[in-house]
């Protein structure tokens, strides 16, 4: 008999453009199953730009850079996802799927994620 269907976790990665680095970590993240994954930009350039519904939407917001942080502060400044951003540090220097991009995306967001996981009381398939 399995336990109760846990919902996914909600993650939202932000980069400038949403084209590297955000959209690297949806495709890598968005395979799991425990996860719902969406990317975003800070740009009017870019490909998906990050808007009030999509923090609210998320359980943790992943940024790329510090300047997002500060982006994030003061377009949205009352929103409560920005207790929920947690910055990555990874420079605009990659291609989108770089194996140096991936290999740091997933070592920088997967503890964030096995505690989130963890306290949705979600097991792994």
């Amino acid at each position: 008999m399995s336990g109760p269907i846990r919902e996914p976790v909600r993650v939202l990665f932000v980069c400038r453009l949403n084209r590297h680095r955000s959209a690297t970590a949806e495709r890598i993240f968005c395979k799991d199953p425990s996860l719902d994954v969406r990317s975003a930009g800070t740009s009017a350039d870019a490909s998906v730009c990050v808007n009030a519904r999509m923090l609210n939407w998320a359980d943790v917001v992943f940024v790329m850079e510090l300047e997002h942080v500060r982006f994030l502060q003061d377009q949205f400044p009352d929103s409560p996802a920005l207790r929920r951003v947690v910055c990555l540090d990874i420079p605009d220097k990659y291609s989108f799927l770089h194996p140096e991009l991936t290999d740091l995306l997933r070592a920088r967001v997967t503890p964030h994620l096995d505690r989130l996981r963890a306290e949705h009381l979600m097991t792994e398939e």
